[in-house]
């Protein structure tokens, strides 16, 4: 009886009754890193290039960050030695009876600002993009409130709001049987006043914003919502805003940092009043600092509180739209 040769692989057995096991092949070593190597790759070349913008990043934003972290432990007025007090700083600010209303009020601001001001500049926007002329003459005119310096626009506008029968909002108004009305001078006219001035003041940027945003969409998008029958509105609604949903997240999150430190306008416009109606937390923090207590301390122990407050908001913000922005 003759036999017959098997051949076998040599980097393997054959089990009984089984198919020839697998070549294995030893995971293949990664060259070790050394400083050597690490220069002779052109890291030190990129360190080199790099160590400028380090320095000047570290400079004007790490280290004002780290001394601000360290005052808010100190009781200093920047004049006279600091002196360490530990928590009494965060004691002294959350015990605060001012600090629910700033709080109040900076939430109310935020929230009026988020009904007024961030549909406007969508609107705006999606209007702007289907204008067949002149697009760019509307796209500077809506920029142009950006280009004025705040302080200029706030002035501005403190003169249209004059209380009286002869003021420039109330003049208008009182030509079609409305008013006069308080503006400034009353809390509860106090804060809308300020948002519909904020809003004018920075609208401008978020239309530019969204107009390149639009720039992206297919038209091929528009143009098969068209075969569908589908009107301006449902173009608008099913076309754009979804393309934009990216877009539309991150400036809503950017509008409640930007209007959680809102300063200027009640600081130039009431000053926190009238009757404390428009203080908001920015404009404590001012007080503490260059009001008659003069402590840097308190002031950078608000600020972080705030700043903990915003970062934690945004995480949260982020995390849970993270799967409807894609």
């Amino acid at each position: 009886m003759a036999l017959h040769a098997t051949s076998v692989p040599s980097s393997g057995t054959v089990p009984d009754g089984g198919a020839p096991a697998p070549a294995t092949t030893s995971p293949r070593r990664r060259p070790r890193r050394t400083p050597l190597t690490w220069v002779r790759g052109g890291g030190l070349s990129t360190l080199v290039v790099a160590l400028p913008l380090i320095v000047v990043f570290g400079l004007f934003s790490w280290f004002p960050i780290v001394r601000a972290v360290v005052m808010s432990f100190q009781y200093t007025n920047l004049v006279q030695p600091a002196e360490w007090v530990g928590l009494d700083n965060f004691t002294y600010v959350l015990g605060d009876p001012l600090l629910g209303t700033a709080v109040r009020n900076t939430l109310y601001f935020a929230g009026l600002a988020l009904v007024l001001g961030y549909p406007v500049p969508l609107v705006a926007a999606v209007l702007m993009s289907e204008v067949r002329r002149a697009k760019g003459l509307y796209s500077a005119l809506a920029y142009l409130p950006v280009v004025v310096p705040p302080v200029v626009a706030v002035l501005l506008w403190k003169t249209f709001y004059d209380a009286s029968e002869t003021g420039v909002f109330n003049t208008i108004l009182g030509g079609v049987g409305l008013g006069p009305f308080p503006w400034l001078q009353d809390p509860s006219w106090a804060m809308p006043s300020l948002v519909l001035e904020a809003t004018w003041a920075a609208a401008g940027g978020t239309v530019i914003i969204y107009l390149a945003a639009l720039t992206g969409v297919a038209p091929e998008l528009y143009d098969a919502a068209e075969v569908d029958g589908a009107g301006v509105w449902r173009k608008v609604w099913h076309v754009t805003l979804p393309q934009l949903r990216g877009v539309l997240f991150v400036t809503f999150i950017l509008q409640i940092i930007g209007t959680a430190q809102v300063f200027t306008e009640p600081y130039l416009f009431t000053g926190g009043g009238p009757a404390n109606s428009t203080t908001t937390i920015l404009l404590m923090i001012y007080n503490y600092a260059f009001g008659g207590r003069g402590d840097y301390g308190a002031a950078t122990a608000l600020s972080l509180l705030l700043a903990l407050v915003l970062a934690v908001l945004s995480a949260v913000y982020f995390r849970l739209t993270a799967k409807w922005s894609d």
